[in-house]
């Protein structure tokens, strides 16, 4: 149960982090959190650095769930 939470967890992250890019959420850009990038490598940056997390993230998550064995 606990690994399938997890790679549901990172699913999730990595979707939103890819739909905040794509569709250039402001709620997303001006959190705390993503000023950092934001004040370091501009917004359209910010965006392709989100972008690529989210990816990253999703393809995590889809690596994990076919590796995982079934018990």
């Amino acid at each position: 149960m606990a690994p399938y939470f997890m790679m549901a967890i990172f699913a999730i992250a990595g979707l939103i982090s890819a739909l905040a890019a794509i569709f250039n959420w402001d709620w997303f850009f001006t959190a705390q959190n993503a000023q950092y990038a934001v004040k370091r490598f501009g917004r359209q940056q910010s965006r392709l650095i989100y972008g690529a997390l989210g990816l990253a993230l999703i393809a995590m998550a889809v690596y994990f769930y076919l590796n995982t064995p079934a018990k």
